[in-house]
C-alpha cells in the first residue's frame, strides 16, 4: 500500500495537467478525469478490504474491467481528435497496452523482485494479469471503433 499511496496521486492531477497545458480554453473533460482516477480507486478499496486475497476472482475481474474504465477515460479524449475510428481504436489499444506493461513492471519493482513467495507464482499471474488487460483494452477499442464516425 505504500507504494499505492505515493504513486496514486498522480493519476488525480493527469487529465487536469494535460487539460490546463493544451485545452483550458476548452471545457474541462470531467468524464475523462472521473475514468482515469476511478480504477485507482477501485483498486485502493480493494487492498484495504483485503478483497485480493479474501475474494479469488477479484484481482482478474480488476485487470478486465480497470483498463477497460482507464482506457474508455482515454477514449473520451482521442475522440476529440481529427483521426478516423481505426485509428481512434488502435491508439485505444495501444494506450491499454502499455499502460498495463508499465503496471507489471512497477508490481514487480514493488512487491515481486523481493518477495519469493511472489515470485514463485508471478509469471503465470502476470500473463494472466497482462491478458485480461488487453481484453479490456480491445473492448473499449472496439466500442470507440464501432462507434466513432468515420
Amino acid at each position: 500500500m505504500g507504494g499505492r499511496a505515493a504513486t496514486y496521486p498522480i493519476a488525480t492531477v493527469i487529465v487536469p495537467a494535460i487539460w490546463f497545458m493544451f485545452f483550458r480554453r476548452s471545457a474541462y473533460p470531467y468524464a475523462a478525469d472521473i475514468l482515469v482516477v476511478l480504477p485507482f480507486l477501485i483498486d485502493t478499496v480493494g487492498n484495504a478490504l483485503d478483497l485480493y486475497y479474501s475474494v479469488s476472482w477479484w484481482d482478474d475481474a480488476n485487470h478486465l474491467v480497470n483498463w477497460a474504465i482507464l482506457v474508455t477515460g482515454f477514449g473520451t479524449l482521442i475522440v476529440l481528435l481529427p483521426i478516423n475510428r481505426l485509428n481512434a481504436a488502435a491508439l485505444a489499444l495501444g494506450f491499454g497496452a502499455v499502460t498495463h506493461i508499465l503496471w507489471e513492471l512497477g508490481e514487480y519493482l514493488a512487491f515481486i523482485r523481493d518477495n519469493p513467495e511472489e515470485f514463485r507464482t508471478a509469471y503465470t499471474d502476470t500473463i494472466g494479469d497482462l491478458a485480461l488487460s488487453l481484453a479490456g483494452s480491445a473492448i473499449t477499442g472496439w466500442v470507440l471503433w464501432r462507434e466513432r464516425p468515420s
